[in-house]
């Protein structure tokens, strides 16, 4: 830089060090300082082509497409699912209605951990924060109407992931689906489990056996479903900074596809089916930023690394959720412009498909009217604002690309970190995430304490015998009764012969190293139930019990 330049830098730094400041800590959520002003001298514009490049050219960090949102808008996908397969089918249905372009299913616990709603565990849970599914009956019933050739469906589900995918594909060749039409996603990301959301139920390495199978039949027979969504979003919500989740996840990532390659499989056919879910919460640059260098570092370790040749296989593509820990049940209608805010960081981050939270979500499961003004706001954010004229269009800017190569530096040093313990899964059992997650979200919280960090209606703006008026759905415990009544009449009326040959079947192939899929879908198709597949697996594979971390 020329000596006017340098003159005139000294001469803000000094105005700004005799400048006011009202007070406030000026760091992002996560903690990291924020300077005053980024100029020339924070970004080296010199590795353009190297670093940052052209939108649809390595290394992506400006996004995977040339054309950004021209060529195709975002995939508007609300999570969705309550009380019976019935209730969620409507609010599928709905949805769709209402212009929303993919289904995202949302399960509820006892489905989550494997469990039917017959089981005792299950009493009190079934269809509370989700849709309850027991069986191929229940799945069908979800599914009915719904063309499977022609919408795309998201699951969340994790360790039952192989059995709902079964249920899932059963249905398919029942609508006469051939399996190479069907598009979605699982989300199938049982090492995020172990770090943060604690839905496990078996050891991690038969549970990245289990998913190798997934992926490796999905490959062959699933041409367009992707079979793992290696999620970040629960990461967060557990209280990480955006770098930690960010590195956690893509750490994640990496070991399911280094499990792949161990197994045989050509890294260029199945690595373009790998997604990736990530958070977006309320700051706005840093999320922008933390996108935007997961797009690079991906890039890199699958060509440098890894030695992927084709270009797809380079790119990451993510799902984003606006973030739920930042909903808050104090003047709930705050949450539509919180959930806006984090919507339009996604978007400039270059989201491939998002979903909105609703403003009611810290009180109950979304209202219709909730969810609707929810899907509204993408709706607004892609037809109204502009936004998708242009491709990363705060490329360029000195605080974004300064940004953007912290999170890239602090994700590599993270990286190192969990080499240094052997790799993830040695730094699960050793507690390293949980330890690491739990300091970041102690921080945080006492800065909200000592009012370091402000949350409108929580711990400022606050309103005295505020009276929250907005509808709220209730689950009935009807919806419990009924659906034990169905899977009871289920199970007096099926071939029980056959379920038991299923399910030893399902156990010798287990015992034996054979792909489980085939065997699941046989399972599913003579209506053996989610529990009595995860129970037949706990024999060879045991049950994974944390080691707590204090």
């Amino acid at each position: 830089m020329n000596s006017e330049y340098k003159d005139a830098k000294n001469k803000f730094q000094e105005n700004v060090s005799k400048a006011k400041t009202t007070g406030m800590k000026f760091t992002s959520v996560s903690g990291e300082e924020v300077e005053v002003l980024y100029t020339p001298d924070d970004f080296n514009g010199q590795n353009y082509l190297e670093k940052i490049s052209f939108p649809g050219e390595y290394p992506f960090t400006r996004g995977i497409h040339a054309n950004g949102y021209r060529g195709k808008i975002w995939t508007m996908r609300q999570f969705a699912g309550f009380g019976s397969p019935e209730d969620t089918n409507q609010r599928f249905k709905y949805l769709l209605k209402n212009g929303q372009t993919g289904l995202s299913v949302a399960f509820d616990l006892p489905t989550l951990m494997g469990c039917d709603s017959d089981d005792s565990i299950s009493d009190g849970e079934v269809g509370i924060c989700g849709v309850a599914i027991s069986s191929l009956e229940d799945m069908e019933t979800l599914l009915d109407g719904i063309p499977l050739d022609q919408v795309s469906v998201s699951m969340t589900i994790n360790s039952p992931a192989a059995m709902i995918y079964a249920f899932f594909l059963a249905v398919a060749k029942k609508q006469g689906v051939p399996f190479e039409n069907l598009r979605g996603t699982l989300q199938n990301d049982i090492l995020k489990e172990y770090i943060a959301q604690k839905e496990f139920i078996y050891p991690p390495n038969p549970s990245m056996r289990i998913i190798t199978d997934m992926v490796e039949f999905s490959t062959k027979q699933v041409p367009q479903f992707n079979p793992i969504s290696v999620s970040g979003y629960h990461i967060r919500e557990a209280g990480s900074t955006a770098v930690q989740e960010l590195a956690y996840t893509l750490a994640d990532g990496f070991a399911y596809i280094e499990s792949a390659m161990e197994r045989g499989l050509d890294i260029d056919e199945f690595a373009p089916r790998i997604s990736f879910f990530f958070n977006s919460h309320l700051d706005f640059f840093e999320e922008i930023a933390k996108y935007r260098a997961a797009r690079r570092i991906f890039a890199k370790r699958m060509k440098e690394r890894y030695g992927a040749k084709n270009p797809r296989s380079w790119w990451l593509r993510f799902h984003t959720q606006t973030a739920g820990c930042t909903l808050t049940a104090q003047q709930p209608e705050n949450n539509i412009v919180r959930t806006a805010f984090q919507a339009l960081a996604a978007v400039l981050g270059g989201t491939q498909s998002l979903h909105t939270n609703s403003m009611d979500e810290t009180l109950a499961l979304p209202s219709e009217k909730a969810v609707k003004i929810a899907l509204r706001t993408q709706q607004v954010l892609a037809y109204e604002t502009g936004v998708i004229n242009t491709v990363d269009p705060l490329g360029g800017s000195y605080f974004v690309e300064s940004l953007t190569d912290k999170m890239e530096e602090g994700a590599n040093r993270i990286f190192d970190e969990i080499d240094s313990l052997g790799g993830v899964i040695p730094a699960i059992e050793a507690g390293y995430f949980q330890r690491e997650i739990a300091d970041a979200a102690y921080r945080y919280q006492l800065e909200l304490e000592k009012k370091e960090k402000f949350v409108v209606g929580v711990n400022e703006f606050v309103e005295e015998d505020e009276k929250i008026d907005i509808p709220i759905l209730q689950v009935s415990p009807e919806v419990e009764k009924k659906q034990k009544e169905k899977l009871a009449a289920l199970k007096s009326r099926r071939n029980n012969e056959a379920v038991e040959e299923s399910l030893r079947k399902l156990k010798y192939a287990a015992e034996n190293n054979q792909n489980l899929m085939p065997i699941l879908i046989e399972a599913a198709e003579n209506y053996c139930t989610l529990g009595e597949m995860i129970d037949t697996l706990k024999v060879p594979f045991g049950v994974y019990e944390e080691t707590a971390v204090f």
